[in-house]
């Protein structure tokens, strides 16, 4: 898979997360990393730091729920109008973690 599709292919399931629900950087890596021959959490952060203002960017988060760093106002309040499962200040992965069918 060439750089550009895999940069498709990130965004494409970034899109289809479900409001209320998250995915983190890890996550995405090992869902697409049979497909594209990559599994590097840090290369789904560059990612979605250059190229995904267009998706639900506040649904992807760190392996402990933490939001992106920066944004964590403007993710946190998007998060809660989604009614996202959150435990102090994090998205609570245990019952909000979403795995594409």
């Amino acid at each position: 898979m060439e750089p550009e599709e895999y940069v498709e292919e990130v965004l494409a399931v970034v899109e289809r997360i479900p409001p209320g629900r998250a995915m983190s950087y890890g996550a995405i890596a090992d869902y697409l990393s049979e497909r594209s021959g990559r599994s590097s959490s840090r290369l789904i952060g560059a990612i979605m730091a250059k190229h995904g203002g267009g998706v639900p960017w506040h649904r992807v988060v760190a392996a402990n729920g933490r939001v992106v760093p920066g944004h964590e106002k403007e993710a946190l309040a998007r998060l809660v109008g989604e009614a996202t499962p959150l435990k102090n200040g994090r998205v609570d992965l245990s019952r909000a973690a979403w795995w594409p069918e």
